[in-house]
């Protein structure tokens, strides 16, 4: 059996289960974010209203409005608190960061579990060899919550099969992207995703992230990377980092292998209206831009912070443009501050938001207009989601958005590591 088909067997307890079947299982952890708790709980509450038997399993983290705009969010925010106080269950405030970031750094989602969520990136947990799925939130309140468990069909598995190394000027961002638009958004419904080969075996834990946070775009059900010695390092270094849970895959021959190349990949854009829309950088070159944001469930990394400060770090961003700095969680915000990347990138002139999501859905962070265009390491760029829905989001990396932030329109970072190289 497969990674996916040994923790479904374990969690509904049966010694096989193979594609196709349909079992009912124990769930490890629900996470939901602001979005999504106030709805499930009000659900819960009217339509189930029973003691909640497993609160420990529940945890809440408030990253969308980390800053509510209005009196109407706000309202819902204290009454997503007097829910979580009401039924034991963990509340992560505002400020504490995004919800996957959160969930992780704390040890919420471990190896072998269980983990179901509102949001649609939940799969990037299968980073850690988690089963992550995201479900809708009637799914939490009338099984999760009061029993438990979900009940899932065992997905077919595709492999991706990564290898090369990258050249200069691109990162692992740019092959996430470009993975989108060569595997096709909604090619893989209700698939399960394995990333495999030396590419993914040479990269570090939140790099490995950028790939099973693709599963919705593409419409696999999860995705996952084999624990290695990458895993159990990582989890190590976690709050309660168990391991008693991790399971490998048998290493069955897999009928559907998909292989990649990386190793001539520029710099990647994916440009309006969907993620999919994916080109290389030659062809999006000079697009003005007014902002640019390094956060959201893709950026806001360690990673980006000090990929971004190898390009901006001596020098000052374009006057027209402004640099939104979100990081990932606390724990990353500390480590850049240790590390004198707050300040370097403070000085080349952005500006820090609190740990979170982002500009992603909100208007915690300003709504951009009719017209302007921003170059972001968000995972969406969907019309409307950060204002008018006649504004541009462009998705990038940490370099292409550090580079488009000094030269005020899309640009390529190869140039900017150039000049830096000879100087």
């Amino acid at each position: 059996m497969n990674l996916v088909e040994k923790i479904l067997a374990r969690a509904s307890g049966q010694e096989r289960v193979a594609p196709g079947d349909v079992v009912v299982a124990d769930v490890d952890r629900l996470i939901m974010h602001d979005l999504s708790a106030y709805l499930t709980g009000k659900v819960y509450d009217e339509r189930v209203g029973k003691t909640l038997p497993y609160p420990d399993r529940v945890v809440t983290v408030f990253d969308h409005h980390f800053a509510p705009p209005t009196e109407a969010t706000a309202d819902i925010l204290n009454r997503t608190r007097a829910w979580t106080a009401a039924h034991g269950t963990r509340l992560f405030d505002c400020g504490n960061g995004n919800i996957h970031n959160v969930i992780m750094q704390n040890g919420l989602a471990l190896p072998g579990q269980i983990v179901v969520g509102s949001d649609s990136h939940t799969p990037a947990h299968g980073t850690v060899g988690a089963l992550a799925v995201a479900l809708g939130n009637d799914s939490h309140a009338g099984t999760v919550m009061p029993y438990g468990k979900a009940w899932f069909r065992v997905p077919e598995l595709i492999q991706i099969h990564l290898s090369g190394s990258l050249p200069a000027g691109t990162t692992p961002r740019d092959v996430s992207l470009w993975l989108v638009k060569e595997l096709g958004e909604g090619s893989v419904i209700y698939k399960a995703l394995e990333f495999t080969g030396p590419f993914i075996a040479g990269l570090g834990f939140w790099d490995r992230w950028l790939f099973p946070l693709l599963c919705v775009d593409l419409g696999a059900k999860c995705g996952y990377i084999e624990p290695d010695e990458v895993t159990r390092e990582f989890v190590a270094g976690l709050p309660n980092g168990r391991l008693d849970l991790l399971v490998n895959g048998d290493g069955d021959p897999v009928d559907d292998v998909r292989r990649f190349e990386v190793g001539a990949l520029a710099p990647q854009v994916a440009e309006p209206p969907t993620v999919g829309n994916v080109r290389d950088i030659d062809e999006v070159v000079g697009t003005p831009i007014q902002w640019a944001e390094l956060g959201g469930h893709c950026g806001g990394r360690l990673e980006d912070f000090r990929l971004a400060a190898s390009i901006l770090r001596g020098r000052r961003i374009h006057p027209a443009v402004k640099l939104n700095l979100v990081p990932g969680s606390r724990e990353v915000f500390r480590q850049a501050l240790e590390l004198g990347l707050v300040a370097e990138l403070h000085a080349a002139g952005g500006t820090w938001f609190p740990p979170s999501t982002g500009s992603n859905q909100t208007a915690n962070m300003g709504a951009m207009s009719a017209g302007e265009a921003m170059i972001s390491t968000q995972s969406r760029n969907f019309p409307g989601r950060n204002g008018s829905s006649q504004a541009a989001m462009h998705l990038g990396s940490a370099l292409t958005v550090a580079a488009s932030a000094l030269a005020g329109a899309i640009a390529d970072p190869r140039a900017f590591e150039a000049s830096r190289s000879a100087q």
